[in-house]
């Protein structure tokens, strides 16, 4: 199932794709289901039944084309990111590979909707892309073994960790250069987990003005996305409506020779094979 957050006048509405381009307005059909992405996921266990027949029926459509797709949930509650987490990525930025795992947070302003404009920051001069897979999480957990790490998961997108290189390398902490605002694009829906059956068997790739640039699959990872959620949940609860960045394979602008950051014009495609596609145009910050 694929469950998008858009627009068609002024309030954002929770939806369902079905087919290859039409939205089935779940909102409108059934108010109880929820105001929002993150309650819809937190009452899955509930809601999600009366949902999937909603959309089953489909008795009310509208065109994919004439939405506007906002990011699947407008504001996380955390959005976690682990670095350095493909061998080609480690071996390219010129790093050992890590013993253990390297995260960092992006701030919950950062996220953004998968087809809007990405904005260059006005204070850096090296903005740069990075394609990964996206985990949602679906229930409220701690300490979570490995074993039971997919029953935690409601869902996966396409996300861009998008980051200003110049901000993330200044310190030795690299929350700033990852949280400008716009810079967590995801989408552009939620794949429910039932309808992905290996997260570590889907080819990724990232194209910058049609150039590609990284071209990949999730089972390169150095900790898969198991590893990850038992990791982090040891130490915080994770809460339905979190997002996990799973980290980015090689190809990234600052480890080309010389290096290619992005500018105003610059248009950025993730693609994520099952799980679709976000494409953003990335404009000066004063212009945004």
């Amino acid at each position: 199932m694929k469950l998008v957050t858009f627009q068609t006048g002024a309030t954002p509405e929770l939806g369902a794709v079905v087919g290859e381009d039409r939205i089935v307005p779940l909102s409108r059909l059934a108010p109880g289901l929820g105001a929002d992405m993150i309650g819809l996921i937190a009452s899955w266990s509930e809601a999600g039944p009366e949902a999937r027949r909603i959309a089953d029926e489909a008795r009310e459509t509208l065109p994919l084309g004439e939405a506007r797709l906002l990011a699947p949930i407008p504001r996380p509650g955390k959005i976690m990111a682990i670095g350095l987490n493909y061998a080609d990525h480690v071996a390219e930025s010129g790093m050992t590979k890590p013993e253990h795992q390297i995260w960092f947070s992006k701030a919950s302003t950062s996220a953004w909707g998968p087809y809007a404009p990405v904005e260059v920051p006005s204070a850096s001069r090296a903005c740069d892309y990075e394609a990964e897979l996206v985990a949602v999480i679906g229930v409220r957990a701690r300490h979570i073994t490995r074993a039971a790490a997919r029953s935690v998961v409601f869902g996966w997108c396409v996300g861009d960790d998008v980051t200003a290189r110049d901000w993330q390398h200044r310190t030795p902490q690299w929350v700033l250069g990852k949280s400008f605002d716009t810079h967590a694009p995801f989408g552009p829906w939620i794949t429910t987990a039932d309808d992905v059956a290996d997260p570590h068997d889907l080819a990724i790739r990232c194209f910058v003005n049609g150039e590609k640039r990284q071209d990949s699959n999730t089972r390169h990872m150095v900790f898969d996305v198991w590893a990850q959620i038992e990791h982090l949940s040891e130490a915080m609860t994770l809460e339905p409506g979190d997002l996990i960045f799973t980290g980015t394979p090689s190809g990234v602008g600052a480890a080309m020779s010389p290096r290619r950051f992005l500018s105003a014009g610059d248009r950025v495609r993730v693609e994520i094979d099952r799980l679709g596609a976000i494409e953003n145009v990335f404009e000066d910050e004063a212009a945004s």
